[in-house]
């Protein structure tokens, strides 16, 4: 057990801060984007596909942007669904520290785009007549900031380097736990009997793993992916529990009660479309003899 803690903690620690820069690098980004100063290019025909590329920086920001423009009715709703299965908070961040697992993240952005933006037009073609409000945003909805961290009256220093290692020290402290959890389940339970448990549930894995992925937390995609990296959850699977990984939007857009009902069938069909995705890969993985 103590080593599985030792492993755990040792790569933990060579991964930080890869973390803290790619953190600080997203700080510097931040302050140069904003999401919904030109929201008008949200309602044009480019929508879905400028929603999806939006939601795709490793951040929970512009999902959360993207339900408070929706529930004022600036945006339609294959914007929106474009940029919560685009969305993948965290996991980008720990795929590009993995040094062996870098190279998912091309793949990874790939499909999520495509599905982000299929399920985006699709929608506005199931939904033709929905309107859009017309209403001035008040100042504090001009800038998107990861996670709800807003940057007024912040100094430069705390901006730039406080927060992002302050993020960066509970995203390492989530992969601890979640290495130390997987260690000492492979030390007990062992690898081989893993590596059938993989192959016997690639129907189940989505099923699960898009679950994990509503939940609106960061911790819920350093979870997907840790267990992605460590041989415990397939690729497909993985993709499952990210794009249903739309982190605090779901919760901005559940707090409006007056329209629960929409609100949970959106949750929904990002739940299950997430979970098609995932099967579908899974499925294109065992005809491939890769799982």
């Amino acid at each position: 057990m103590w080593d599985a803690v030792l492993d755990a903690f040792l790569d933990t620690l060579k991964i930080f801060p890869f973390i803290f820069v790619i953190y600080v690098l997203i700080e510097l980004l931040e302050h140069k984007t904003s999401f919904t100063r030109d929201h008008q290019r949200l309602q044009g025909r480019l929508a879905p596909l400028i929603g999806a590329a939006t939601g795709i920086i490793p951040q929970c920001g512009f999902s959360v942007m993207a339900a408070k423009l929706y529930d004022r009715g600036l945006i339609r709703t294959g914007t929106l669904l474009a940029v919560f299965l685009a969305t993948s908070d965290e996991a980008l961040i720990i795929l590009l520290s993995e040094g062996s697992h870098a190279g998912m993240i091309v793949p990874l952005i790939a499909i999520k785009m495509v599905v982000a933006v299929a399920v985006g037009y699709g929608a506005d073609f199931v939904l033709p007549r929905e309107r859009l409000a017309v209403m001035p945003l008040s100042e504090e909805d001009i800038h998107a900031f990861s996670c709800g961290r807003e940057h007024d009256g912040k100094s430069e220093l705390k901006v730039y380097l406080a927060d992002p290692l302050l993020h960066s020290l509970k995203i390492a402290l989530y992969l601890l736990i979640v290495n130390v959890v997987l260690g000492c389940i492979i030390a007990a339970v062992g690898e081989e009997s893993i590596s059938s448990l993989i192959v016997g549930g690639p129907y189940i894995q989505p099923l699960i793993s898009a679950a994990i992925g509503l939940i609106p937390n960061c911790a819920s995609s350093v979870i997907i992916t840790d267990t992605y990296i460590n041989g415990f959850m397939t690729f497909g699977s993985c993709v499952a529990g990210l794009c249903a990984n739309a982190g605090l939007g779901f919760v901005v857009l559940l707090k409006n009660t007056a329209r629960l009902r929409r609100n949970i069938l959106l949750v929904t069909a990002v739940y299950v479309i997430s979970v098609a995705a995932g099967i579908m890969i899974n499925c294109i993985a065992l005809l491939a003899g890769a799982i």
